[in-house]
């Protein structure tokens, strides 16, 4: 399909086609995917050593800690938004900061930050959750679907 196309072009489109070609940037995929990993790897890490922070001084267990720990993970990506420091590491990983939870909490706080000059109600109340929004109703409804079929099930004698 592509040959065909290109036989269709005249001279001077492809002769301009192979200079765009020539002078194309290339990606570095290979050292973006490790950007990616060593970053998301990294925020994860924090992530564990949060919920090792909670499970030692509050005494919750490995399955209690992980909703503090969600949340404390957000709230650092939030904060270190508002400052313009999450900004340069979504920046610099690209997927590796977007993926783990605090991609969340950054998509929530830079429609708040981008919309703030038009008041808080309808700046940032009404655009807060417009990416994030998405991401909220289809999680609280898969919750539901999943803990209905359970239920079904557990009524059912299946677990």
């Amino acid at each position: 399909m592509a040959d065909k196309k290109k036989k269709n072009l005249t001279p001077a489109q492809q002769k301009y086609q192979g200079l765009q070609q020539k002078h194309e940037l290339k990606r570095p995929v290979l050292k973006n995917c490790i950007k990616a990993f060593w970053v998301g790897g990294l925020i994860c890490t924090i992530g564990q050593a949060v919920t090792y922070f909670y499970i030692y001084f509050f005494n919750f267990t490995e399955q209690t800690a992980g909703n503090p720990t969600v949340a404390t993970m957000v709230f650092f990506s939030m904060l270190l938004t508002g400052f313009g420091i999450y900004d340069h590491l979504g920046q610099y990983a690209g997927a590796g900061s977007a993926v783990p939870v605090t991609g969340f909490g950054n998509a929530v706080i830079s429609a708040a930050i981008e919309h703030r000059t038009e008041g808080f109600v309808l700046g940032v109340g009404g655009n807060m959750f417009k990416l994030a929004g998405a991401v909220i109703l289809f999680g609280v409804f898969s919750a539901f679907v999943v803990a209905l079929i359970k239920t079904i099930l557990i009524q059912w004698g299946v677990l």
